[in-house]
């Protein structure tokens, strides 16, 4: 067996089943779950009407590659929603299965295991664990940058030291962030790009919540307009990582792409033509036309505004709660210990919560998720507001 398959820490829904386990769940409350960031809004029907009517492509295999279609589609939606000038859907495009798949896979492509020192990959903290199993898995050691509220869950790069950017290979980037909900500067991108080319690593941009925000007219800065806006044409060294899962409630569907560097691209889709990672031609036709519509991703957004704007002020009757920058998570500080807090307000209240220090890595002498909990507003909006009501009681006791 790979030998390093044993540094791989249980993921965090793992380590909160071993936190429940033997709790009974109070019986007079209905179960509520917001522990795990999987939309729960209905698939819009247009998407279910593309899937039945494109039966016909499960009778063929796909093309690793993705159609020229769905490449077009992403390519349009780029342009209009990122303000770019133009990018190739041939060599700057290209469909995966989702991004958490395409986020573990492009460590294996950029990392140069024979690397001495051994390559590292820097990741926030806390963090999206793809992350740290990714470099893992491609022989790299991961270095975390913490994201405290000393810094306003930004991190602070430029306090890595040079030896860490010597010996850098890759660095993760999430934006909007999971689970604080914070979006990347322009000024935080320059920094990024300048030691990217400085020390020549390459930088993955997850973006998988960008489409989550609250104000229609000022949408997240992406790492691609963030590089136009910079002078970077080229997307050098830069990969950004997308998905329809939140943005349009499909995440069995799998469906995602990744774009940027076309000399990246390139070796990925190599390394993916072996992997055997293609699209069902079902789903990259639907996907076109998911891509292709703004009114349901409208929709959709409207729907999470309003689960916050009921929710947050219930919250504030017992803790403070800010709202995010963008994304569906709350972070909450707790008055007790995250992982106390998660298992007595299960079993008091029948509702799950994260604990956040399962979302972090101890670093510089501290997990900055510890004492926090990350609340997923992905539930109906009478169950978000019965939630908010239960954990509102909860901490209130405390």
């Amino acid at each position: 067996m790979n030998p390093d398959l044993s540094l791989l820490q249980p993921y965090p829904f793992e380590r909160m089943r071993s936190l429940f386990n033997g709790v009974v769940p109070s019986s007079s409350h209905r179960p509520i779950q917001m522990h795990i960031g999987e939309p729960k809004h209905p698939t819009p029907e247009l998407l279910l009407k593309a899937v039945r009517d494109s039966t016909a492509g499960l009778a063929s295999y796909p093309a690793t590659s993705g159609s020229e279609n769905l490449r077009s589609a992403i390519r349009d939606w780029l342009v209009l929603r990122h303000d770019l000038a133009n990018i190739d859907p041939t060599n700057e495009i290209l469909p995966v299965n989702g991004s958490r798949e395409a986020l573990f896979a492009i460590a294996q492509v950029v990392i140069r295991r024979s690397a001495k020192p051994p390559p590292i990959v820097v990741c926030p903290n806390p963090f999206y664990q793809i992350y740290e199993g990714a470099a893992i898995l491609a022989g790299a050691v991961p270095y975390f940058v913490n994201m405290t509220a000393a810094n306003n869950f930004a991190g602070d790069y430029e306090a890595v030291p040079e030896t860490i950017w010597q010996a850098t290979q890759l660095l993760y980037v999430c934006s909007p962030a999971n689970p604080t909900g914070r979006i990347t500067t322009s000024k935080q991108w320059e920094t990024l790009f300048r030691l990217s080319d400085k020390y020549d690593f390459v930088i993955a941009s997850d973006e998988c919540y960008s489409e989550l925000y609250f104000d229609g007219n000022d949408p997240p800065l992406g790492a691609l307009a963030a590089a136009r806006s910079f002078g970077r044409h080229n997307f050098e060294r830069l990969i950004v990582f997308s998905s329809l899962s939140k943005r349009s409630n499909v995440p069995g569907m799998r469906s995602g792409f990744v774009a940027g560097d076309k000399r990246i691209l390139k070796d990925f889709l190599l390394y993916r033509t072996y992997h055997g990672s293609a699209m069902s031609p079902t789903f990259q036709t639907a996907s076109a036309v998911a891509w292709r519509d703004e009114s349901h991703v409208s929709l959709n957004r409207h729907q999470y505004s309003e689960k916050f704007a009921r929710v947050v002020p219930l919250l504030r009757e017992a803790l403070p709660v800010s709202i995010p920058d963008a994304s569906f998570y709350l972070w909450i500080k707790t008055p007790i210990e995250d992982t106390e807090f998660a298992r007595e307000l299960y079993r008091r209240y029948n509702l799950t919560v994260l604990p956040g220090s399962f979302l972090g890595r101890t670093h510089g002498g501290e997990n900055p998720g510890a004492g926090y909990i990350r609340m997923a507003l992905v539930a109906t909006l009478d169950e978000c507001e019965e939630a908010a009501r239960r954990f509102a009681e909860f901490a209130k006791s405390l």
